[in-house]
């Protein structure tokens, strides 16, 4: 019971943000994150399928990442697993390149640069090392690095946590900066928790 009081609002959250990259289909540009940003960056075709990359992958990472987490489907149906596993990990190469990409011109200069490039290596070289640990048959090893992947994958989802609330006692471009480490360095100390936890 306490495992499901824990999973089902992660699972809730990251089906909604997963399926934010909608928004860009409905929402006029100028009210979403890309109203943020020059004219001149909005004219490079290179940054912008970087974005279209990172959103709409990254979205997708999330809304399959979870699963991957269910005993049910994890033990009694490994087809399943196994292909959503590849699906995770092809989403996470897609969009965490793009990320890297983008981080170089994130908002507010280096030091919000900085924390989003790491987030994006960070996520890479989890993903890629639980991908080899499981096909050397290592899978604590694998699940080790899997829950690491997907704790960096939802920082989206404490992103958009964070940074409203870092609105209100910040002002914008430092809340901005706050928050490029904020949404995942816990994260991460939260899988190191779960980890060792589990003994993995």
């Amino acid at each position: 019971m306490s495992r499901k009081v824990f999973f089902v609002p992660i699972a809730i959250m990251a089906i909604l943000i997963g399926l934010y990259p909608l928004m860009y289909v409905f929402v006029p540009h100028q009210y979403t994150f890309l109203g943020t940003k020059i004219p001149e960056l909005l004219k490079d075709k290179l940054w912008m399928s970087a974005f279209y990359f990172h959103i709409v992958f990254g979205g997708l990472a999330l809304l399959v990442g979870w699963i991957q987490f269910l005993p049910k489907i994890r033990l009694n149906k490994p087809f399943i697993h196994r292909n959503i596993g590849l699906l995770y990990i092809l989403s996470v190469f897609t969009s965490s390149i793009a990320g890297i990409y983008m981080g170089f011109f994130a908002n507010e200069g280096p030091v919000a640069s900085l924390g989003f490039i790491i987030l994006g290596i960070i996520w890479l070289a989890s993903t890629l090392q639980a991908f080899n640990q499981i096909k050397k048959g290592r899978i604590n090893s694998h699940q080790k690095w899997m829950i690491f992947s997907y704790a960096a994958c939802f920082s989206a989802v404490t992103l958009r946590i964070y940074l409203p609330l870092l609105n209100i006692s910040f002002e914008p471009s430092s809340a901005y900066k706050i928050v490029a480490w904020l949404c995942w360095v816990p994260n991460i100390m939260v899988a190191a928790f779960i980890s060792r936890k589990l003994k993995l």
